[in-house]
């Protein structure tokens, strides 16, 4: 215990400093606030689907909710049922066990619905491929539902789900 303290007056604290928001998240952040406010009256509601991933983008998702980046604060919730929601957030492959429960959040999800498929596997199966063969998984999301925008990247920043938030909004106006 001893030697574990001395190393630690030795070293010092070593920690990175907060880092200050760049002017991508600031126009990020001011054109979701104005396409949420627009479109739904102040509040949008994401149901998060994971449809069979490594959650690696699920840690980003995470993100999304932390004082730095504060969707919530944007007016935009994560809900527990598609049927309050008016997005959907799916990531990964769609394993073959999942393709029924995501055809049916889908269809429970009231319209007009917006549907984002996150990172390089919701995308365009990413490493697991297109395989018919393949007895494990469906591969991209829009093999089972239709998507509207696909954010790549693996995982993809928050900033990359916030602006691929943004483009869905923005693509499919009511």
């Amino acid at each position: 215990m001893f030697q574990l303290l001395k190393q630690i007056a030795k070293t010092g604290i070593k920690t990175e400093a907060y880092p200050l928001p760049d002017d991508a998240l600031r126009v990020t952040v001011n054109r979701l606030q104005a396409a949420v406010l627009e479109r739904f009256h102040g509040s949008l509601a994401i149901r998060h689907v994971d449809a069979g991933s490594c959650n690696a983008c699920e840690l980003e998702i995470n993100q999304l909710n932390c004082a730095y980046y504060n969707l919530e604060g944007l007016g935009i919730k994560f809900v527990a049922s598609p049927r309050h929601a008016d997005m959907l957030l799916v990531t990964g492959p769609v394993s073959r066990h999942m393709a029924v429960a995501l055809k049916r959040t889908y269809d429970a999800t009231p319209e007009p619905k917006l549907v984002v498929a996150v990172g390089d596997c919701g995308g365009c199966s990413g490493i697991f491929g297109e395989s018919p063969e393949n007895y494990a998984s469906c591969g991209r999301v829009s093999n089972v539902i239709p998507v509207d925008v696909v954010v790549p990247g693996c995982p993809p920043t928050p900033v990359a789900l916030m602006q691929g938030i943004l483009t869905a909004i923005d693509v499919k106006k009511v």
